[in-house]
């Protein structure tokens, strides 16, 4: 079955713009909330502070009970650490929600050790043997930020440069857009996520941003090649004919490529460790966008940019002159 891309392109834009809205509406309301005060929920790795995470000891009869978040922010609240970020989350044996994770500035082994105390005093006998404790400065969080952010940008400029060489500067341009449309699209979820899961970015998730760069680009490049091709073949043909084969030339190469690795990502995803787990649900979500985008997002916006310049034909048929009589 032939897929009609230009015909439907209205429907993929909207798609897109609706997601990425959503993910923008979900940055907003993140930047605003206090506790979060970024687009995305920040982890230690770029603010700098200590992550106290502690688990209730199930050996104990009677200890082991949902913990209430109200109740452990009273507790911190009442050791001075006031807008400290307070998430229960579930345990890696039961899955249930018999652990918390706080978040909250850089604590010493004295100031930890009391807030230990007064949540075992209130909260519950936590088992020393599965707490977790991190602790990172802000000025290396600032500094891995900014690593982070500038590996992006020289990312993003290399591969412009790269398309222009290669292809035409409206090919670049629209792979450009096309790539800014997956990062915004997993960013918005990854927003979304550290909404209602407290889901947080670390600096893995900048990992996965490049990572998803280079494979969405590469798809892109596929499809622009076959495009070129067929232009070279076929001058006479309209732009939007010339992206529809394109495309549906090289359909089953794109899903099989992402389908394959999607399988590993969702392997990791679900039997990986927990360091590994929303660096893998990072990838899965920009992949998929970055197939989607590829495929319906970069090739209609050049055939529409063609056709809108008016150079939706390399070569205008002649109109045949008749013969006289």
């Amino acid at each position: 079955m032939k897929l009609n891309i230009i015909k439907q392109r209205g429907l993929w834009w909207t798609i897109s713009g609706a997601i990425i809205l959503s993910g923008l509406i979900a940055m907003t309301i993140s930047w605003t909330n206090p506790e979060i005060g970024a687009p995305l929920r920040p982890s230690l790795d770029f603010v700098g502070g200590t992550r106290i995470q502690l688990e209730l000891d199930c050996s104990k009869p009677g200890n082991c009970k949902p913990i209430d978040p109200a109740a452990v922010r009273q507790v911190v609240e009442s050791q001075g650490l006031t807008n400290s970020s307070i998430q229960v989350v579930t345990t890696k044996d039961t899955r249930q929600p018999y652990a918390v994770s706080i978040r909250t500035k850089t604590l010493d082994a004295a100031a930890q050790s009391q807030l230990e105390k007064a949540l075992n005093e209130k909260i519950g006998v936590f088992d020393p043997k599965k707490n977790e404790i991190n602790t990172v400065g802000p000025t290396l969080g600032q500094e891995i930020f900014t690593k982070g952010l500038l590996a992006l940008l020289v990312s993003f400029g290399g591969i412009l440069v790269y398309l222009t060489f290669r292809f035409q500067f409206d090919y670049a341009f629209f792979a450009f857009v096309a790539l800014f449309h997956d990062v915004f699209i997993t960013a918005g979820i990854f927003s979304i996520l550290g909404l209602v899961w407290g889901v947080e970015a670390d600096s893995l998730f900048l990992v996965a941003l490049l990572t998803i760069i280079g494979f969405s680009v590469n798809d892109t490049v596929v499809i622009y090649d076959r495009v070129r091709e067929v232009l070279k073949l076929h001058p006479e043909m309209h732009i939007n004919q010339i992206v529809d084969d394109a495309v549906n030339q090289t359909l089953t190469r794109s899903i099989n490529t992402t389908l394959t690795t999607l399988l590993t990502l969702v392997s990791i995803f679900l039997f990986g460790g927990d360091s590994l787990k929303y660096f893998s649900l990072a990838l899965i979500i920009g992949f998929i966008a970055g197939a989607y985008s590829s495929i319906f997002i970069a090739s209609t916006l050049l055939a529409w940019w063609r056709e809108r310049s008016g150079r939706a034909r390399q070569v205008v048929p002649q109109p045949q002159a008749s013969d006289e009589a």
